[in-house]
Formats: C-alpha cells, structure tokens, sequence
C-alpha cells in the first residue's frame, strides 16, 4: 500500500466518526490557539516596553551614597563642579551630556485644594533625557531658566487633586508652592512611576524651595551610543573618584547606575514571564495528545477484524503501521490548522480592540515562530500518540484478529 491509499483511507476514517475526530482534537486545538495568543501578548508587551523605555538604553544616573560610606564618613554632597567635569570632553569624551536635578518637596496650594508634590529642578533638556512627554502646555524656556522664572510644570496627581483632572484647566493658572507663586506651563504625561512631580528651572528650585547653594541630588548622564555605555561608566567614575577623593572603589560615596542593565534585566523577566505562560498553556496540548492516544487505541480495537483482513491477504507490518500513523499526525495536524486560525484570529482582534479599551494596551503581535512552533508540535504529538496504537495494531496476529468480535 503507497502513501497515497494510506492517505485516502485514513481521510475516510476521520469523516466516518466526525463528532468523535471533532472533539479528539479539541485540546490541541485550544493548546495551539493558546500558545499563539499568550506569545502575542508577551511579544506586544515586549515592545511596548521597548519603545516606551528604549530611548533610556544610553541613559547613566549618578546619585549621592544614601548613609555612611563604607569604611569613612558622611557621603560628599554632588556639586555643580561635578557636572562640569563631567561635561568636559577631554576628561569624559564618551559622554554626550550631563543634566543636573535638584529635589525636593513642596506644598501646591491652589484655591482650598492643596498636594504635597515631589519638587525636581533641572535644565530645560530634562524631559528630553528622561523621556517624559507634555500633554498640555509647553515647557519652560532657556531664557526662563536664566532668569529663575517661577514657572512650573506639574505631573497627572498634582492636576488631579487641584483642578480636578482638567488638564487644560491647569495650564496657566498660578498656583502657590512653599511662599511662592508659580505659574503653571503645562502638565506632564503620565510615566507610572513619577507622576507626584512639580518641575521647574534648577535655580527657581535652589532659590525659592530648596534653599539655595550648588549641590544636586544627581545627575542624568547620556552616554553617546548604547555602544559607549560602559566606557561613559568607567569615565564617570574614574572623573568622581578624583574630584570625591576616593582611592578605594568600595568606598565611593556615589552611586552609578546605567538604566540600560535594568531594561535589559526587564526584558528577561518579560520572555520568562512569556515562557512560563507558555508552558502553562502547553498542558491543554499534553492533554490532547492524550486524547489522540486515547482515541487510537479505541480505533485499533474497533478495527481488528479488519485488520486481520488485510494482514490475511499479505498486507505488511509496515503497511498497517503507516496507516495508524498518518491517521494520527493528520487528527493532530487538523487541530493544529484550526488552532493557529483562532489563535492568529483571537490575536488580530485584540490588537484592535484591546489599545481602545485600555488606554497605553501594547497590542499583541502575531509570531511567525510561535505559528510554526506549535504547529510543529501538533505534528509532533501526532506521531507519538499514534506511534504505540499503530505498532500495536501492526503487531495483531491475522487469525486472533479475524476470531475478535
């Protein structure tokens, strides 16, 4: 028998018991949709987070020793002087720019309302830097900056709890922080993490809120490429050590950290979070290939005298065999193709609907790999499920197989 009649007899087994092939492949059918989705998901997350935080990849901030210094005393305050040297391309030639900040706390009172923001002071190129967005308004300008203008920009929980969530309502009112008054700019995009913030020019904040002086609580270094990243950090520490007076590394009295580790350790978290659910979902498709199993085993018995019919007339081992087993990798290829049609179906819509249902919803994306992956597998389980039926059935001896009833 040619591969072309185990074909057809199988197709006419499967459309003799339709109901019963139907549901055989029901697990592999919601194992593959799975996997396709939950890999669109993670994969849209994925990016999403890439294309939110990516542009932080070159992003160093350098911050002041929280306590004592390992092994010395009190932490050295970080200076003005600092962002100088840092900025010098001859010291520092990895670096593209140094942005100073300056925070704080300060009470907004606005009309009855009041909130306790987180007051930072920086340059103009802060938002930039930082990848923070304006909703509404505009930022201050460079002349504003110069002339310690009191001007301000104020985070969603600041315009919330004073205007009530107006954004547009919020944008050149004075409001009054400390023993000041500062007219309002604009107001910031949420970030998830930051959004308590009241930012304004670096001097306003050290001559009205903070009390004046040079010092800074730390600087937001750019490195000049994702490339130069480690360079930027072995300059900036070889630069601090000098200026800090630090002979040994273990007792800097400065913290380096480049977001670019961070963002990289996030993305392993996201694809083990991916796999993991992956694997979860991978369960549905053990147990239908228990059903596929399952269900050869019923039809080699239901088929034995059958069998015994065409092994009586010289039908080989090998015949039998390959009959069992196209059967099975097709049972489990069909519930294959069904599911990786709902999964890429299921996937589609929801990278439609869901971004207009939940605001800043990464949409899913559809994976070729997954696709071919699960597919792969479906086929997979095909022949291993079928593989113990189909050697059993061309095991049968003609004569016990033509006495069963």
């Amino acid at each position: 028998m040619n591969f072309t009649e185990a074909l057809q007899i199988a197709l006419r087994s499967l459309r003799s018991n339709r109901l019963r092939s139907a549901l055989t492949t029901l697990g592999i059918v919601i194992g593959v949709s799975a996997v396709i989705v939950l890999v669109g998901l993670g994969d849209g997350m994925k990016t999403g987070f890439n294309k939110s935080f990516g542009a932080l990849g070159t992003t160093i901030i350098v911050a002041k020793s929280q306590g004592a210094v390992p092994g010395g005393g009190a932490a050295r305050d970080l200076k003005d002087g600092d962002i100088s040297a840092l900025s010098n391309p001859n010291q520092a030639p990895d670096i593209a720019s140094v942005t100073p900040v300056a925070q704080g706390t300060g009470l907004i009172n606005y009309n009855q309302a009041q909130f306790r923001a987180d007051v930072t002071g920086s340059t103009a190129d802060y938002l930039t830097v930082n990848n923070r967005d304006i909703v509404t308004g505009a930022n201050f300008t460079t002349q504003q900056e110069k002339s310690n203008a009191r001007v301000v920009l104020l985070g969603p929980n600041a315009v919330t709890n004073l205007f009530g969530g107006d954004n547009e309502s919020a944008v050149g009112k004075t409001v009054r922080i400390g023993r000041s008054n500062f007219k309002v700019l604009g107001v910031l995009k949420s970030d998830g993490s930051n959004d308590n913030i009241a930012y304004m020019p670096l001097d306003t904040a050290r001559s009205f809120l903070l009390g004046g002086g040079d010092n800074i609580t730390q600087m937001v270094v750019k490195a000049a490429s994702a490339d130069q990243v480690g360079a930027a950090v072995e300059e900036i520490n070889k630069v601090m050590d000098q200026r800090h007076l630090i002979k040994d590394p273990g007792k800097r009295d400065f913290n380096v950290t480049a977001l670019g580790n961070l963002l990289d350790q996030a993305n392993q978290f996201l694809t083990f979070l991916t796999l993991f659910t992956v694997a979860v979902a991978g369960i549905s498709l053990i147990v239908g290939a228990i059903g596929v199993a399952n269900i050869m085993l019923v039809s080699v018995t239901e088929r034995t005298r059958e069998i015994g019919i065409r092994k009586a007339i010289g039908a080989r081992r090998s015949a039998i065999m390959k009959q069992f087993l196209i059967e099975s990798t097709m049972l489990a290829g069909l519930g294959g193709l069904m599911g990786i049609i709902i999964g890429v179906g299921v996937t589609v819509a929801a990278a439609i609907i869901l971004p207009q249902a939940v605001p800043n919803f990464s949409p899913p994306e559809v994976s070729p790999w997954a696709i071919i992956i699960a597919f792969g597998v479906s086929l997979l389980i095909g022949v291993v499920a079928g593989g113990y039926p189909a050697r059993r059935a061309s095991r049968l001896q003609p004569i016990e197989a033509l006495r069963y009833q």
